[in-house]
């Protein structure tokens, strides 16, 4: 599926604050926690639990998000297919960025191992 400017721009506005509770949900549905959740994030941007907070209230949106992190340098070795688009080829780095939020969360809810989602 090829990503479109639109698609672009509609994730880049839309907030954390929206996305986070069905992270919360989709991860605890498969008797995942909120602090293997936040283990991801934190992995992914370097954010700690107190930061998260701030940005849920503030509603930031992915664009400010991102811009704010500090991606891990292993991050491009997250791969594969996520919402119908193939990660690794996805030109826009926010919207890659934020699919690698997406598969991330969507590892951890099919219960892979926090090692192999934590790619070392």
């Amino acid at each position: 599926m090829q990503v479109t400017p639109e698609h672009n721009e509609r994730i880049a506005k839309m907030t954390f604050a929206s996305v986070y509770p069905h992270y919360i949900t989709k991860v605890e549905k498969k008797g995942r926690t909120k602090e293997e959740l936040h283990q991801v994030i934190k992995w992914l941007t370097g954010f700690s639990d107190k930061k998260l907070e701030e940005f849920i209230e503030k509603k930031v949106t992915f664009d400010v998000f991102f811009k704010k992190a500090e991606l891990n340098t292993n991050a491009p070795l997250i791969k594969g297919v996520i919402c119908g688009y193939r990660i690794e080829e996805i030109d826009n780095p926010l919207t890659r960025q934020v699919r690698y939020l997406d598969k991330l969360v969507d590892e951890l809810a099919k219960g892979k191992a926090m090692e192999k989602i934590l790619r070392h």
